[in-house]
């Protein structure tokens, strides 16, 4: 079995917003993970270097997380974990007969036809993102205190900014390209809602994970897999049988 990890919007370095619960499921179940690298990030490899510059947008995205299931080996399977936006990805890329779970962390399951830019608009208290008029947006009128203070207020100083460092631009057309898919139909899913998010609304995130198979609620902010490894290991750990 291998984990595969979908990072949200806006960020960079998947790897780095994992490795909490990755150390911590290695060590209890020898289980390894890898972060699927998003292009409209800044993540696409060109030579194996990142680019640093958004390409694409959510199908490029979903392209990237197919391409890493078609490294799993097929009689191991795959759990995917999707954050936030992530979901969206997961939902887009569609059914991959290496996927054996998935994982939705204050995330979503949008239904066809469905953008990442409509899923938010309803939030009564969004997230503050601006055009930067190069075709891609970032989160504004942020520092790394009240960044901290919105996404993980239940961390250290020395994580926050750490977290801060990794904010990126991100392609505009993630957020307002409808999807073609839902993955998430037909496959095992446990949908976690963070009741303590001041990102994400716990009711937006209700209605989302009443479309999984099961939810579970857990008292953490927007990024349980760095705040309480334990809590989301426990979650990965039940789909083990």
């Amino acid at each position: 079995m291998e984990l595969l990890f979908v990072h949200g919007a806006l960020v960079r370095d998947g790897a780095w917003w994992w490795q909490p619960t990755a150390d911590l499921l290695h060590e209890t179940t020898g289980i390894r993970s890898r972060a699927v690298a998003l292009p409209s990030c800044g993540e696409a490899e060109f030579g194996g270097i990142e680019s640093g510059t958004p390409e694409g947008g959510l199908v490029e995205d979903a392209a990237a997380l197919r391409r890493a299931l078609d490294g799993v080996d097929p009689d191991a399977g795959a759990i995917v974990v999707g954050h936030s936006y992530g979901g969206t990805v997961i939902a887009e890329a569609g059914h991959h007969p290496a996927v054996r779970n998935l994982v939705l962390v204050s995330s979503y399951l949008p239904a066809v036809g469905q953008a990442q830019a409509g899923i938010m608009s309803g939030e009564s208290d969004p997230v503050t993102i601006a055009d930067r008029g190069d075709g891609t947006l970032g989160v504004s009128g942020y520092d790394a205190y009240s960044f901290g203070a919105r996404f993980l207020q239940d961390a250290d100083t020395a994580t926050q900014r750490a977290a801060w460092e990794r904010v990126t631009a991100q392609s505009a057309t993630a957020f307002v390209t409808p999807t073609t898919r839902a993955g998430w139909q037909g496959v095992d899913s446990t949908a976690i809602v963070c009741t303590d998010d001041c990102s994400t609304s716990v009711a937006l995130q209700r209605e989302h994970a009443a479309r999984a198979t099961r939810y579970v609620e857990l008292p953490t902010g927007h990024h349980p897999f760095i705040t309480r490894p334990d809590l989301v290991v426990e979650q990965l750990t039940a789909l083990l049988g």
